[in-house]
């Protein structure tokens, strides 16, 4: 098991509400079950309400601004009363921490809830590294890793040091030059369906750039885009595999990769 060294000051527990996300719950739990397993080790006290859903972002980006503003109300409310909210996710995470304030931004009631709940809202590499100061994680992988960066993370929200730090920290892990780091995956929600074609072409390229890292191993933090390039790495019959840092950070790696198998566990691993 991976135990996280917390810089932290000794407090009493924080409570924190893991926002799963929509592509974890339906496609990887185990990203949920690793995350739930370093908040933990990082001293809180993790809940996950029920009363969750999607976060409105597939509404958001498509115009569809009624049913964004229902859903985004529901999540409001179903974190209220909690010290932070954490997601495995940038796009999830930069659509409370950016969007929402600006979708009740003419509501007088609203308005400050929503600002609120994006004070106290981060992805999970970014909450343990600069609110609960996490330094060297214990856990073990022996390999070369590339590490691709999601453009919500990286470009909305900043994302970038906070998970090579706790990467680089992981005993027998190498973090391998990727040339494609910084450029779209070509996922983009609802954007790989629109542009098929311009998706493939960015996924490609991706491809390209992997191979010539030498990596065995792709890692990122946001599922999406982990899903369009193990699904373009699996289709070209690349040994590459995906995963989603958090496994790897929580020492939870006997499963398959990415579309390598459902990835799934029981609730013996909450």
């Amino acid at each position: 098991m991976a135990e996280i060294e917390n810089n932290a000051p000794a407090s009493a527990p924080i409570r924190v509400v893991l926002f799963v996300t929509c592509l974890v719950d339906l496609i990887r739990p185990t990203v949920g079950f690793a995350a739930v397993r370093l908040l933990e080790d990082a001293g809180c006290r993790v809940a996950v309400p029920e009363a969750q859903t999607c976060c409105g972002q597939p509404a958001y980006n498509s115009g569809d601004r009624k049913n964004a503003v229902r859903i985004a109300e529901q999540v409001i409310d179903a974190f209220a009363g909690f010290d932070y909210v954490v997601a495995p996710s940038g796009s999830c995470a930069a659509m409370i921490k950016i969007h929402y304030p600006r979708l009740f931004a003419d509501d007088p009631v609203l308005g400050p809830a929503a600002g609120d709940l994006a004070g106290r809202t981060y992805e999970l590499t970014e909450f343990l590294v600069d609110v609960r100061g996490a330094g060297k994680i214990t856990a073990r992988l022996d390999g070369a890793a590339a590490y691709h960066d999601s453009c919500s993370g990286l470009r909305e929200l900043g994302i970038k040091e906070q998970p090579r730090k706790l990467l680089a920290s992981v005993d027998g892990l190498q973090l391998a030059e990727y040339g494609g780091a910084e450029t779209c995956c070509g996922f983009g929600g609802v954007f790989c369906v629109k542009y098929p074609d311009i998706s493939d072409h960015l996924a490609t390229d991706r491809l390209v750039e992997l191979e010539k890292s030498g990596a065995g191993l792709l890692l990122g933090g946001d599922l999406g885009c982990l899903c369009q390039l193990a699904g373009k790495l699996s289709r070209a019959c690349s040994p590459i595999r995906v995963r989603h840092l958090a496994e790897v950070l929580a020492g939870m790696t006997d499963t398959p990769a990415i579309c390598q198998g459902d990835g799934k566990r029981g609730d013996e691993e909450r």
